[in-house]
């Protein structure tokens, strides 16, 4: 057996109770106070030195309340840092739940309307098993290994508030991995996408201001229904007219509100759209075109708006990197059990680290392919392969470092 996985698998107990006790304090968005309190106790234990990190701005706070979400006064994310010195990789564990109610009847099920129902419990147990050996061993250590641990993955921004609080410096971290559970992944297996991952997403809330009077004297308003549909209609235009048939890309508009009534035209109305696509080249060209059709089809019928943009950029393995990590991670799992996969059109707020450094994402194995998927409320995951994510991200760490050492 490797060495990293019997560590891993002499401390699976213990990663099984961290993941347990997470699991029945799911917490949603960027402020995960239980959550954060939890690992930085369980780090504190270890003698892992960790500091809160991450910037929850005014502004991102309030487009969180607009969109009608619990306002999140800070976002509430954890580093700590083992080793010391060059180079310096970064391994990431999301800590987040989502807004639903659990129905797997488990033990240690969660209770109430939040759930861990994406497995992110699970990633946190796993990179805290994964500090644990990787302290021990501290003094092998040729650099550093820094732990990111997230919320606010599931709102698409969570790991930007810490990228703003200066994770990636101090040390400066040179290469950035994290491991996502998957329950109809059988257990051993792990995939990967190489170059794009995840799909990159935006959201543009736009509230319209019109002049609303009666329906008999329409001369006399600004109809911001009218607007709202005559905008709704450019929009999804946009991409039939002006991305490449071969991208994925989807626009959807899942809102338009306003007005109660069919004899008043209103004061106001409301729409959001948003859009996903693995192309890096539809995803700017969307990012500009989307402003120019509200400004200039807005105005051309006499209204004003204002708009609150959300933004997460694709999730990326970088190649070089990715050719490093996979044999760490076939020491683990077995040559043949790793294989590359097509990038997932859902978001990963892990872009938000990888546009910034090379990255590494992956889908470890953590079920069978009958399970329910993620973000179902009856979905379990194989608690057997959690000792494989924490040698997974232990070995690659240290087998990393090695490689890099002095360069």
């Amino acid at each position: 057996m490797n060495e990293m996985l019997e560590k891993a698998r002499q401390i699976q107990d213990q990663i099984i109770a961290d993941r347990r006790s997470l699991h029945q304090i799911p917490e949603v968005g960027v402020y995960t106070p239980k959550t954060a309190a939890y690992v930085k106790q369980r780090l504190t234990e270890m003698g892992i030195p960790c500091k809160d990190c991450g910037v929850h701005s005014e502004e991102d706070r309030e487009k969180m309340r607009f969109a009608g979400f619990p306002d999140a006064p800070e976002s509430t994310g954890v580093v700590g840092l083992i080793g010391k010195g060059g180079p310096c990789i970064l391994l990431r564990a999301d800590m987040d739940g989502l807004p639903m109610c659990e129905t797997t009847n488990l033990d240690f099920a969660s209770k109430g309307d939040t759930a861990h129902m994406c497995g992110h419990d699970a990633h946190a147990a796993m990179l805290l098993g994964a500090a644990r050996i990787l302290k021990d061993m501290e003094d092998q250590l040729p650099g550093t290994v820094k732990l990111m641990f997230q919320p606010g993955e599931e709102m698409g921004y969570g790991s930007r508030t810490m990228v703003e609080d200066g994770l990636l410096e101090n040390p400066k971290v040179d290469a950035a991995m994290a491991l996502h559970v998957g329950p109809q992944v059988e257990v051993g297996k792990l995939t990967y996408s190489p170059g794009v991952a995840s799909g990159a997403m935006a959201t543009f809330i736009v509230s319209i201001q019109g002049k609303g009077g009666h329906s008999s004297e329409p001369q006399k308003t600004v109809d911001p229904v009218n607007i709202a549909t005559q905008v709704c209609s450019a929009l999804n235009m946009l991409i039939p007219r002006e991305v490449d048939p071969e991208a994925f890309a989807t626009l959807t508009v899942g809102a338009l509100n306003g007005g109660r009534t069919s004899n008043i035209i209103p004061d106001t109305s409301e729409i959001m759209v948003s859009f996903r696509t693995l192309s890096p080249e539809a995803y700017d060209h969307l990012l500009e075109r989307i402003p120019e059709i509200l400004e200039h089809y807005i105005k051309a019928w006499r209204g004003t708006y204002s708009v609150r943009v959300l933004k997460t950029p694709s999730t990326v393995c970088d190649a070089a990197f990715s050719a490093e990590i996979v044999p760490y991670v076939e020491e683990i799992l077995g040559a043949g059990n790793v294989s590359p996969a097509p990038p997932m059109k859902g978001a990963e707020d892990f872009g938000h680290v990888t546009r910034l450094v090379p990255g590494f994402y992956a889908f470890m194995g953590a079920g069978s392919p009958d399970n329910y998927p993620l973000h179902n409320p009856n979905m379990v995951l194989d608690e057997s392969a959690f000792a494989l994510g924490t040698a997974i991200l232990a070995n690659s760490a240290v087998q990393w470092l090695k490689k890099h050492a002095g360069k």
